[in-house]
């Protein structure tokens, strides 16, 4: 007799990361569905991905959603300020960048949160990282239980019998670790976007993401698929 699925919302941005986040579950027996974010940010090359990824996993839906966070900026993904490039690891992990969308996991997770309840989902996965996560605070796990914490205080189905749990499988990985993991479940990581500032459809090679990406595949030794401008 085969196990029923479990529902879950699956925070996807088409990067890497959240791909990867998307296999695990899937690997678990659950039943996925996407949610990306058209959210302002200065490029579309990662929701073009999201979507051929969902294509390909064939997730039960996909809801990209349109959030304009450009109106209020303050970050080099949705306002007139220059992603940073060409900077060391120590760099990277030295302080929060202006890469930073303020608070956006925490309105992303809300959206999610939202959606879950609707579907009766009690669980929500997402691909942040806390060794790779160039100082985002927003992605430490102490954010996240905080975070669970109140989406069980302040929702119909938390303060009922549906308690949400927040998934986060790769908070503590190594890129390395979380290649080597997608690797192992099949992930095509051609369909992936992981650049912060592209050159048409080609990653850049020079932002943090593309350099934190493009060590990971050395360290796993694997090829990375991506064609990049440099």
């Amino acid at each position: 007799m085969l196990e029923e699925k479990k529902e879950a919302v699956v925070l996807l941005s088409g990067g890497l990361d959240s791909t990867t986040v998307l296999a695990m579950a899937r690997a678990k027996n659950y039943s996925c569905s996407c949610l990306s974010f058209r959210y302002g940010q200065k490029q579309s090359v990662e929701l073009e991905r999201a979507e051929a990824i969902c294509r390909n996993m064939e997730v039960k839906h996909h809801l990209i959603l349109e959030i304009g966070l450009d109106a209020i900026g303050g970050s080099a993904l949705t306002d007139d300020i220059e992603v940073p490039k060409d900077r060391s690891e120590e760099d990277i992990a030295g302080s929060i960048p202006v890469t930073y969308v303020p608070a956006r996991n925490i309105i992303f997770l809300s959206y999610a949160l939202s959606w879950a309840e609707v579907l009766g989902a009690s669980d929500i996965f997402l691909g942040i990282n806390a060794v790779d996560y160039s100082g985002y605070p927003d992605c430490r796990p102490e954010f996240l239980r905080a975070y669970e914490k109140m989406a069980n205080l302040g929702t119909k189905a938390g303060v009922g019998n549906q308690k949400f749990i927040f998934h986060a499988p790769l908070i503590a990985m190594s890129k390395k670790e979380i290649i080597q993991t997608g690797m192992s479940l099949g992930v095509d990581y051609s369909l992936t976007h992981s650049c912060y500032d592209p050159v048409g459809q080609l990653a850049c090679g020079r932002c943090d993401a593309c350099r934190l990406r493009q060590q990971g595949f050395i360290d796993a030794g694997w090829r990375d698929p991506l064609k990049y401008a440099v």
